[in-house]
């Protein structure tokens, strides 16, 4: 992970999430609210398959970009709901169903939403 900048994590996983899917793929900084992590990265697919693509295209790409292998990866083999756990970044990768039942937008309406798609790799915070 040597030369990786760790803020940049969450926009490189937006970025790659968002290359596979035409839902909306959102950044949040949550690290203000809660202790455990300091972004959220929140995308989805119409199915389990592009589901399970996202998840993939997202670890990926952090790996080429230089970054940490996840913690943990969980829900893979259900993919309604995947999560990624990178430390620092959560992603979720959520089913269309997952993702408007549990609207974590909605839940997480007053944290800062992270403009993560302007082309440059600038630091998320």
């Amino acid at each position: 992970m040597s030369g990786f900048d760790p803020a940049r994590l969450p926009i490189v996983a937006a970025r790659a999430a968002a290359a596979k899917t035409d839902r909306p793929t959102v950044v949040l900084d949550v690290g203000e609210v809660l202790s455990i992590c300091g972004w959220f990265v929140i995308t989805s697919g119409g199915s389990d398959r592009q589901v399970r693509a996202i998840a993939d295209a997202v670890e990926e790409a952090v790996t080429e970009a230089g970054g940490p292998k996840p913690l943990r990866i969980e829900g893979l083999d259900e993919a309604s709901w995947v999560l990624i756990d990178y430390g620092d970044v959560i992603v979720h990768v959520m089913d269309d169903e997952s993702r408007d039942f549990y609207d974590l937008e909605r839940l997480w309406r007053d944290v800062p939403v992270v403009d993560w798609a302007d082309g440059d790799e600038r630091r998320a915070r």
